[in-house]
């Protein structure tokens, strides 16, 4: 047997003195990379509240979720590029949510107030503009992952985007509710007739899937001298956009139209300033050679 002394009493209970918890680890993003699929979600619910308040008659209110879903999707894409949390399933979240909101919401809503009149045409413009959305998100989509695009191309949307589609397809609505408010009944059952619906539905769906340059105003830069008319611009269209929301937003869709020969423009003048810079390099390439 051995000589050496056993454990002590005072060692016997150290052995069962409870241990300090360890603090368990979790894996998975962190809460500020979750932050603009949240604002997504909210996004979705709005267009899906837009869906419901239809239904229940309440087509001013179904314009305002559709309005916030549309700056929350003017809002998520820039957060979460801020934070450094873009993600496939991000863009894809997105992009559904889009398709809802802006694909399915307006021309539900307008079936409800206006087109449910014609019957079985009634219905054709909304199916037809549903899909131009879903053919409009699947192109941007799909153009994510194709190779870069000329430098003069970035400041530019192929087509009408998606929340700016969905204002325009919502134009007779501003109108019939500006009229309402004004009391101007033949306006509002012009605005309420549904082959002015259908026909803006369906003009709308062509700008959709066209390829026409459209400013994005991701990175457009404002001269120095028309920074201040700007700002005053923009001031005196939210106070009007307080004072009277649907004629703003019905002024909005017109001045927006006004802006698309603009940019068909500045992109047409910006394509043939590069091609001429790409002309002179390669001569000068060749005369060198």
């Amino acid at each position: 047997m051995s000589d050496r002394p056993g454990p002590s009493p005072i060692h016997r209970l150290r052995r069962y003195r409870p241990r300090k918890r360890q603090r368990p680890r979790y894996h998975g993003p962190s809460f500020n990379r979750i932050i603009p699929n949240l604002m997504t979600m909210l996004g979705l619910c709005a267009g899906l509240t837009s869906m419901r308040l239809g239904l229940e008659g309440r087509f001013g209110a179904a314009v305002v979720a559709i309005m916030i879903a549309a700056v929350i999707d003017g809002l998520d894409g820039r957060l979460a590029r801020l934070l450094k949390a873009t993600s496939r399933f991000g863009a894809e979240f997105d992009s559904l949510s889009d398709f809802l909101c802006f694909g399915v919401a307006p021309p539900f809503v307008l079936y409800l107030w206006s087109l449910h009149r014609g019957g079985a045409f009634g219905y054709a413009p909304c199916i037809v503009f549903a899909v131009c959305m879903a053919l409009r998100l699947a192109r941007f989509n799909a153009s994510l992952e194709s190779g870069p695009r000329p430098a003069y191309a970035y400041n530019f949307f192929t087509g009408v985007p998606a929340p700016a589609g969905a204002c325009l397809a919502l134009f007779p609505l501003f109108l019939g509710l500006e009229a309402q408010s004004l009391g101007l009944t033949w306006l509002q059952n012009a605005a309420q007739y549904p082959l002015l619906c259908a026909a803006v539905l369906l003009g709308t769906a062509m700008l959709l899937v066209s390829t026409l340059p459209i400013w994005s105003f991701k990175n457009f830069k404002v001269p120095a001298e028309y920074v201040l008319p700007l700002l005053l611009g923009v001031c005196a269209y939210v106070v009007v956009m307080i004072a009277d929301p649907w004629a703003a937003l019905a002024a909005a869709s017109f001045i927006y139209l006004g802006m698309i020969p603009l940019s068909i423009r500045s992109f047409r003048r910006l394509r043939q300033e590069a091609e001429a810079l790409r002309d002179e390099t390669d001569t000068g390439r060749r005369e060198s050679a």
